[in-house]
C-alpha cells in the first residue's frame, strides 16, 4: 500500500511505544483510504468553476432541477457552479454551445427530452445528438401535468375534450415547442380528436407564466415546474401524463384513464462535449449521483414529481438512441410540426 512501506516490528517495542506506533500506521492507512479517490481520479478534477448549461430560459424544470443541485455540488466538489441559460431554438442553441465547447468536463448540459425529439421534429441539427456529446448520467424522470387556468369551467379530462369539441379552435396552449409537453398537446389532439391551438414559446417558463396569468388557456408541463402553482390554486391540475397517476398528485387522474394509450413522461440527462476523459466523467457522474440522493434534495424532487435515477454514462449511452427512436416515432404518429 502507498506510504506504508516501512516495515516496524511493533512486538519488539515497549507497550507505550507498540500503542504510538500502531496509532502512526492505522492514521497512514486511513489518509491513504481518504486520499484514494482523489489520487483515482489523476488529474485533480475539478480544479476551477464548473459551469452548467441550461438550453432554456429561466424558470422550466430543466432550469428548476439544475438550480436546486448546484448548492450540493459546489460543496461536493469544492468549486463554484454556475447555472447558464442558453434558450431558444428547441433547446439547439444551449445544446450547439455545449458540444463546441472544450472537451475538459468544466462545462457539461443538462438536456431533456427534446435532446431525443428534435432528430426528428426538426430534421438536420447543427450537431450530432450521440456522437457530438459524452454521456454522463441520466439524471432523473419526470412526468408532464395537464394544467388549465382557473376560469376555464373544466375539472377532468373528460370535461375539457367536451369544451373543446364544443369550442373548436378556441382553447389555446401555452408550449415551449419541441420538448415532451408539446408534443403531450399534439398528442392529445391527434388521439381524442379535438381542435386546440398549440402556441409555442421560446421557453417552458415563459409558457408557464402565461398560462397563469390566463393568456392561454392550458398547457402540459412538468410536474416539477407546474407544482408550486398547483398548489396555490393558480393552476388548477386534470391530468398526468404518465401511463399511472404521479405519486405526487395522487388525486389526479392520468390522462390515459380517459384517453387510452396515452402517453407522454420527460427525463433529464447530463451530458458533455465529446471526448471528455474517462476519470473525468467518472467524476462528475459521483458528484452529480451525491447531489441527487442528497435527502433534502431527493425529498424535494419527490415532492415535485421526479424520480431521481442517476445512472451510469454507459446507460446512458445505449439509452439514447433508443429514446431518439421512440419520439422519432411519437412526431411521426401524432404529425406534429416545428412551429
Amino acid at each position: 500500500m502507498p506510504g506504508l512501506c516501512t516495515t516496524v516490528r511493533v512486538s519488539s517495542l515497549r507497550p507505550a511505544a507498540r500503542m504510538a506506533s500502531a496509532a502512526l500506521l492505522l492514521g497512514s492507512a486511513l489518509s491513504w483510504l481518504l486520499a484514494a479517490p482523489a489520487a483515482l481520479a489523476q488529474t485533480g478534477f475539478p480544479a476551477k468553476p464548473l459551469r452548467i448549461v441550461v438550453p432554456a430560459v429561466p424558470g422550466g424544470g430543466t432550469d428548476i432541477l439544475a438550480r436546486l443541485l448546484t448548492p450540493r455540488l459546489a460543496e461536493i466538489f469544492g468549486q463554484s457552479v454556475v447555472v447558464e441559460n442558453r434558450g431558444g431554438a428547441f433547446t439547439n442553441i444551449g445544446t450547439e454551445f455545449v458540444a463546441r465547447s472544450p472537451a475538459d468536463g468544466y462545462t457539461v448540459l443538462i438536456a431533456s427530452t427534446p435532446h431525443a425529439i428534435n432528430p426528428t421534429l426538426l430534421g438536420k441539427l447543427p450537431f450530432d445528438p450521440i456522437n457530438d456529446f459524452t454521456m454522463i448520467s441520466q439524471l432523473a424522470l419526470t412526468q408532464n401535468v395537464l394544467v388549465v387556468h382557473p376560469s376555464l369551467p373544466v375539472t377532468s379530462v373528460k370535461q375539457f375534450i367536451a369544451l373543446a369539441r364544443a369550442r373548436p379552435g378556441a382553447l389555446t396552449a401555452g408550449t415551449s415547442g419541441g420538448n415532451s409537453a408539446y408534443l403531450a398537446v399534439e398528442m392529445l389532439r391527434s388521439m381524442a380528436k379535438i381542435d386546440i391551438v398549440n402556441v409555442a414559446y421560446k421557453g417552458a417558463g415563459q409558457a408557464l407564466n402565461d398560462t397563469v396569468a390566463g393568456h392561454v388557456q392550458f398547457q402540459f408541463n412538468t410536474v416539477l415546474a407546474a407544482m408550486p402553482f398547483i398548489q396555490n390554486g393558480r393552476l388548477r391540475a386534470i391530468g398526468t401524463s404518465g401511463f399511472k397517476r404521479a405519486g405526487s398528485l395522487p388525486d389526479v387522474p392520468a390522462v390515459a384513464e380517459t384517453v387510452p394509450g396515452f402517453e407522454s413522461s420527460g427525463w433529464y440527462a447530463l451530458m458533455g462535449p465529446a471526448g471528455i476523459p474517462r476519470d473525468v466523467v467518472l467524476r462528475l457522474h459521483d458528484g452529480f449521483a451525491r447531489a441527487l440522493r442528497n435527502p433534502e434534495v431527493s425529498k424535494r424532487l419527490s415532492e415535485m414529481g421526479v424520480d431521481v435515477v442517476a445512472g451510469t454514462p454507459d446507460e446512458l449511452t445505449r439509452l439514447m438512441p433508443m429514446e431518439i427512436k421512440k419520439w422519432g416515432a411519437v412526431v411521426r404518429s401524432s404529425g406534429a410540426k416545428a412551429e
